[in-house]
């Protein structure tokens, strides 16, 4: 996932930017740095709250009280560190470009074979949302109520549809699924891995990683080439 958050406008050859629509009315306020030990305690008190509150409720019906409230802080010092909670969202989205990025490299190194390249693209899904569930909770939301959010999480999306297209196309130079549209296949593949770890781990349930990671694979692989990885 290659994310290009510069706050001003959206790109169209990178990833939507929050415009003036996403913040607070009034002029324009920018977060202070806090070098202090203390400043960087606080925000990340907040940052942790939020994340278990999105977790739990979503992003939508999440309040700013029910993060100050999480994290034993006023609401007032929530706007010490972030405009709105859209800001908040663009900031983490940052945080999360580089990590997301070296899941994908996994994918498309050389040497694997299809049924090992299934399980990476697999795992690759499934540590990127049970590292930033809280982060993807937010962005998929706010596509739901915000054009450039919206973009944003297509664009999220497009990676690993266009990875999975491209090996649904190799696959069928070699014979397999060849009435299929490796797009429309590719869509449905990325729809339900990001249902079904949304479905386990947004649970009161701690899921096995392992078995998760391994029945999405074998769905993956079972729908492109037949057959399972054993």
């Amino acid at each position: 996932m290659i994310l290009n958050l510069t706050s001003g406008s959206v790109s169209r050859e990178g990833a939507p930017l929050l415009t003036r629509s996403d913040h607070r009315s009034g002029p324009a306020k920018h977060p202070p740095h806090f070098p202090t030990h203390r400043g960087r305690r606080t925000q990340a008190a907040i940052d942790n709250a939020a994340r278990t509150v999105i977790a739990r409720k979503g992003f939508l019906a999440t309040t700013i009280a029910d993060i100050a409230a999480e994290a034993g802080r006023s609401a007032a010092s929530f706007y010490n560190y972030y405009d709105s909670k859209e800001a908040m969202v663009r900031q983490w989205a940052m945080r999360f470009r580089d990590e997301a990025n070296e899941r994908a490299a996994s994918v498309t190194r050389h040497g694997m074979s299809d049924r090992e390249r299934a399980y990476e693209a697999a795992a690759a899904h499934w540590q990127t949302y049970r590292h930033r569930l809280a982060e993807i909770i937010s962005v998929s939301q706010l596509a739901m109520v915000n054009e450039d959010f919206a973009e944003y999480w297509a664009q999220m999306c497009a990676i690993p549809i266009s990875f999975i297209a491209e090996t649904v196309r190799r696959a069928q130079a070699e014979g397999h699924c060849a009435d299929d549209d490796p797009d429309l296949i590719a869509e449905a593949i990325v729809a339900m891995f990001n249902q079904f770890c949304y479905i386990q781990l947004s649970g009161g349930k701690e899921p096995d990683d392992q078995a998760c990671i391994r029945t999405l694979a074998n769905i993956y692989y079972r729908a492109i080439f037949g057959g399972s990885l054993n």
